[in-house]
């Protein structure tokens, strides 16, 4: 791995098609607005070809180019986990190490997010997890994204326990103004003392608080 930014950052969340890459891109384009140097990266990515891909989603939230998000031979174009997208269509297997190893950063990147696939235990590779990539990524923090809405304390909690040596940031998405919303945030910070976010404006102001020097 190249130089690692100021501020690693890993972002999941608690299942597939919870909306992490729209809340990480959302995130990143208001921390560009702010003057930081963000970039994003996808270390592999599967979906149908058609609507725009995480990557080219991430790719115009921090002005990186696509390729350089997820690496060309990285996407696969069967709507599966990766390993199992890969097999599908007759690839080489990959392992978590080998994504690691491919995710590099320009000099200078102060915070830098990383995007897994699906919930924490997904397979994102033919020998591990979203679990085992963090292990050997070792972020600085750990965005967890979830629904705000009904059942959103067991998932996090489920989620939360497999991620629990490293600083986590639960990122409620679609909050609004349903009752239940307010009240799982209610649990979530004062039964079960999680460190919650509602918006990708508070997300960035977080982490452009833990990027700061010193």
């Amino acid at each position: 791995m190249s130089a690692r930014p100021r501020l690693l950052v890993l972002v999941t969340g608690t299942a597939t098609e919870i909306g992490k890459t729209w809340f990480g891109a959302a995130t990143a384009a208001a921390l560009r607005t702010r003057g930081v140097r963000v970039a994003a990266r996808k270390p592999v990515q599967s979906g149908e070809p058609g609507p725009p891909s995480d990557a080219e989603l991430l790719a115009a939230a921090t002005g990186e180019a696509p390729d350089r998000v997820c690496p060309a031979h990285r996407t696969y174009s069967v709507a599966w986990a990766p390993p199992m997208a890969a097999d599908a269509l007759g690839l080489p297997p990959f392992t978590v190490a080998e994504l690691a190893g491919e995710i590099t950063w320009e000099p200078g990147t102060e915070i830098g997010l990383v995007e897994g696939v699906g919930g924490p235990r997904s397979p994102i590779a033919s020998d591990g997890d979203n679990v085992d990539l963090a292990s050997l990524l070792e972020p600085d923090v750990v965005v967890l994204v979830a629904d705000a809405g009904l059942g959103t304390v067991n998932a996090v909690r489920l989620a939360a326990a497999v991620l629990a040596d490293r600083p986590l940031l639960v990122a409620l998405n679609r909050f609004g103004a349903d009752p239940l919303h307010a009240r799982n945030l209610e649990h979530l910070t004062d039964v079960d003392r999680f460190d919650v976010v509602t918006s990708p404006s508070a997300l960035a102001t977080r982490l452009a608080a833990l990027a700061e020097p010193g």
